[in-house]
């Protein structure tokens, strides 16, 4: 993956204990830099937050996988909870959250499904949208 994901602070990315792996809150970047900055509002057309979900949940499993030995992998999605840096009418939180989930299906199948929370939150770190923290299982 040619995505370089660094931390924003003293933090590690993710850290493994036994066979989980705990991810920090990772936003949307490509190489470094945010592919899109600002507040999601009510008056926005949601399907345009697919792409950012998206990219998020990527770098979240990219650094998720840095966790893991050679013939390792994720076997499951324990736990996901999903920021979203929403105006005070943003009321869709779910399907900002649904974009990420579906990603996840997409890679693992039903594995890629596990529990979730879509927070509305009143800003996030550098103005990202969006900022996934993530947990899975391995071996």
């Amino acid at each position: 993956m040619d995505n370089m994901v660094v931390p924003n602070g003293s933090y590690k990315l993710a850290k493994r204990i036994g066979d989980v792996v705990y991810t920090s809150g990772i936003t949307p970047k490509i190489d470094g830099e945010l592919i899109m900055t600002g507040k999601i509002s009510a008056a926005d057309d949601i399907s345009k937050y697919k792409e950012i979900a998206e990219q998020t949940i990527k770098n979240a499993i990219y650094v998720t996988d840095q966790e893991l030995t050679l013939h390792e992998s994720v076997t499951e999605v324990v736990d996901m909870t999903v920021y979203i840096n929403a105006s005070d009418d943003f009321t869709q939180h779910a399907r900002i959250a649904d974009f990420a989930s579906d990603y996840l299906f997409k890679v693992f199948g039903e594995d890629g499904l596990g529990t979730r929370t879509a927070v509305g939150v009143s800003s996030l770190p550098d103005n990202s949208p969006i900022e996934i923290k993530l947990i899975t299982a391995v071996k």
